[in-house]
């Protein structure tokens, strides 16, 4: 989130300085400010931090079911046996 703030506020900097720049010199900045949105997502989107989680394989993944209840028509006494 840093990253991609950081590149946007690179953008609002480039659509001003084509304001003040005279000539076609103002091309270069709005064409960074076109751009720069791309790079910023791609930049955004690119995780640095390693370590964080370790992989899990998929055979390692162990499913996890919630809780069978018994039916109104078991009995207590055996509430996993069909009648």
């Amino acid at each position: 989130m840093i990253r991609y703030s950081v590149a946007m506020g690179i953008r609002v900097i480039c659509l001003l300085v084509a304001v003040i720049v005279p000539g076609w010199w103002a091309a270069v900045p709005i064409i960074a400010a076109v751009f720069l949105p791309y790079f910023a997502v791609v930049v955004a989107n690119v995780s640095v931090e390693r370590g964080q989680a370790d992989v899990q394989r998929p055979g390692g993944i162990v499913p996890v079911y919630p809780p069978q209840t018994p039916r109104a028509d078991q009995s207590a006494e055996n509430p996993r046996e069909d009648p």
